[in-house]
């Protein structure tokens, strides 16, 4: 029986929960998913950008209740410090929590002009031009964490509580074909090829396409 509860929203959908979720399986805890049903008006609200706070992913583990992402994370992160959320190094470990964070706080324009959206694959995709800082910004996140710390993920090796967080946006970057220097393209393959990504597409793959509004096509 599962020690724990992980509730989520939509797989093709849900970029937190995916973020959630990868965090959970990297610390190694044993948890039972939750879904909540996209057509709750909160939970329509929250992949639609709506809703002023995001409650799913929320993680149950024992009297222990905890949302938001980046809590979740330090949460596993106290619970399992043997399964290496963050870099040992405590320059490096800044560094991840500061790329980590900044998820959380930023790429809005980013999160709307390109939705999550794993079924669906653009040749081309006119990015509109709000959501073009945000892009370099990314790059510029990726370029220097790859050049310092070597790659594959990016502080090295093994993937951090960093690649779970930036692990929806290199979908986003597949879904709406947006090109970058090989380098970023090496490291979005890496994380695409993840075995957790490939097990979290797989069970994308059986959802049916339930909210028109993200069914973007211009």
């Amino acid at each position: 029986m599962p020690s724990a509860t992980l509730t989520l929203s939509s797989k093709n959908y849900s970029s937190w929960s995916l973020r959630g979720w990868l965090l959970c399986r990297m610390a190694g805890l044993d948890f039972e998913e939750v879904p909540v049903d996209v057509d709750d008006q909160a939970s329509r609200q929250e992949l639609l950008l709506l809703s002023p706070s995001f409650l799913v992913p929320r993680l149950t583990h024992g009297p222990v209740v905890v949302w938001a992402t980046m809590a979740i994370a330090e949460y596993l992160n106290e619970t399992f410090p043997e399964a290496g959320l963050w870099p040992d190094d405590v320059v490096a470990r800044a560094h991840c929590r500061s790329v980590s964070g900044e998820v959380m706080s930023g790429f809005y324009n980013l999160r709307s002009a390109l939705p999550m959206n794993l079924h669906a694959r653009h040749e081309s995709f006119h990015v509109f031009a709000g959501a073009r800082p945000d892009i370099t910004r990314i790059e510029e996140i990726w370029t220097h964490c790859l050049e310092t710390y070597g790659g594959p993920f990016l502080f090295g090796e093994l993937p951090t509580v960093a690649d779970a967080m930036h692990a929806p946006i290199c979908t986003r970057f597949q879904t709406y074909a947006v090109t970058m220097p090989d380098r970023l393209d090496d490291y979005c393959d890496t994380v695409l090829s993840w075995p957790l990504m490939e097990e979290w597409f797989a069970a994308a793959a059986d959802e049916p396409d339930l909210i028109p509004e993200l069914e973007v096509e211009f």
